[in-house]
């Protein structure tokens, strides 16, 4: 099935113009709306001006708050939280239409808390729309794969990840 017409997770149906490359990102409906190209910016251009407003849209992961406030664990931004996402039972795992936007978003919480722990990272957007992780010394991760990894197999596991991130 293409894109067009696929449910996501919030009931809504994907647009042509709601994905990113091939990647749906709620928060990008939101932004577009108020920023896009008929207003002259792009998402990277976004982020050159505006980083931390960008950086709070990333970390909004409504569906991954969702799964995890449901088992008791709160996210807080903290490696902690990473932690105790990582021994959730994976019940999304039983949902095929749920497992992608919730690697997504484990992806990008990830992204979240490393670039409000780690000293030098920040969100970059790669020529292809995919956000990443920029690290202070030039080091490029792609959390939303590893978020996508994360969902489907448990692996790698988000605090294993962040501690290798964190050390380099």
């Amino acid at each position: 099935m293409g894109q067009e017409g696929v449910p996501r997770a919030c009931g809504e149906v994907v647009r042509a113009d709601g994905n990113l490359c091939g990647m749906n990102i709620p928060f990008l409906d939101k932004w577009r709306k108020r920023h896009g190209p008929e207003h002259g910016m792009t998402p990277a251009e976004a982020l050159d001006m505006d980083p931390e407003g960008i950086a709070e849209l990333l970390s909004e992961c409504e569906l991954l708050r969702a799964q995890a406030q449901s088992a008791g664990v709160t996210l807080d931004d903290s490696a902690a939280s990473l932690t105790a996402l990582d021994q959730l039972q994976p019940r999304w795992r039983e949902d095929p239409e749920l497992l992608p936007w919730l690697g997504n978003d484990a992806g990008l919480y990830l992204g979240t808390v490393v670039v409000r722990t780690v000293p030098g990272a920040g969100w970059h957007l790669r020529p292809d729309g995919q956000p990443v992780v920029l690290l202070g010394n030039g080091r490029e991760v792609d959390v939303v794969d590893a978020g996508q990894g994360w969902a489907a197999d448990g692996a790698p596991e988000l605090s294993q990840l962040y501690a290798e991130i964190a050390e380099s």
